[in-house]
């Protein structure tokens, strides 16, 4: 599908690497398709017992590309493959890790939301411009992050679009835990592979006793994904994201 997202086993662990450097990682639409497969079919594989999430140094995702989103904007088709993902997400079966360094835009910030632990290097900044783009919240966001960092909290992150640093985010829960960039994939497997040596169905009651009710995270997420669409078509968006694209050519 793509060579974007390499999918990679180690023993009991499923690696999903997103790998497009040169754009830091912003998401494409097939990119997002690869790692619903990757989701539906490591959940189905008993060989497989947890999901990990990197990126390639420096950039963990600068969000969706938003030339897609420009597409939608401007009149064009498309987007189930977001949507898809985030479905993915919510409904993941097994413990979720991820790895973040640096740049952590939207999806990159919002994707850690449903990991069972994250870890990210001192240099990573958890950002969501959503609002600043005439758009809303999306993942779930909405309804997590108010649960994990209050709700003045969840409003600076995802209302005010403030940038929080690796040491602000675990501090206030955000992630698990700041690890050194030459230690962080290192740290990262090592977590995945000590939950894989736990008794999987026993870990499966207690991940899902921990986690917010999938029904209502699924509900959550449909409601913003409408409202996304909406502010997609949006004069508002519509102008957002022409002067990000313009501003991003001048540079």
């Amino acid at each position: 599908m793509t060579d974007h997202v390499l999918i990679e086993r180690r023993g009991a662990v499923q690696i999903i690497r997103m790998n497009r450097p040169d754009k830091k990682n912003a998401l494409t639409r097939a990119m997002y398709a690869k790692m619903s497969a990757a989701l539906a079919e490591g959940d189905a594989d008993p060989a497989v017992r947890v999901h990990v999430f990197l990126g390639v140094p420096g950039a963990f995702s600068a969000g969706n590309d938003l030339a897609d989103f420009l597409v939608i904007a401007t009149g064009g088709e498309g987007g189930n493959e977001v949507w898809d993902f985030l479905m993915a997400l919510a409904r993941a079966e097994k413990p979720m890790v991820s790895g973040v360094d640096g740049i952590a835009v939207g999806i990159g910030t919002t994707l850690n939301l449903h990991c069972d632990m994250t870890f990210a290097t001192p240099r990573t900044l958890f950002r969501t411009p959503f609002v600043d783009l005439g758009l809303v919240p999306e993942a779930g966001s909405s309804l997590i992050a108010p649960q994990l960092l209050g709700r003045q909290g969840a409003f600076a992150l995802l209302g005010l679009g403030e940038g929080f640093s690796a040491e602000r985010a675990k501090a206030a829960g955000l992630i698990y835990d700041v690890v050194a960039e030459d230690a962080l994939e290192a740290a990262v497997l090592a977590a995945a592979n000590a939950i894989a040596a736990k008794p999987p169905q026993a870990l499966k009651i207690a991940r899902d006793l921990m986690r917010e009710p999938r029904e209502e995270l699924v509900a959550r997420i449909k409601v913003e994904s409408e409202h996304f669409r909406e502010r997609l078509t949006s004069e508002e968006a519509r102008a957002a994201l022409n002067a990000f694209m313009t501003r991003k050519k001048s540079s």
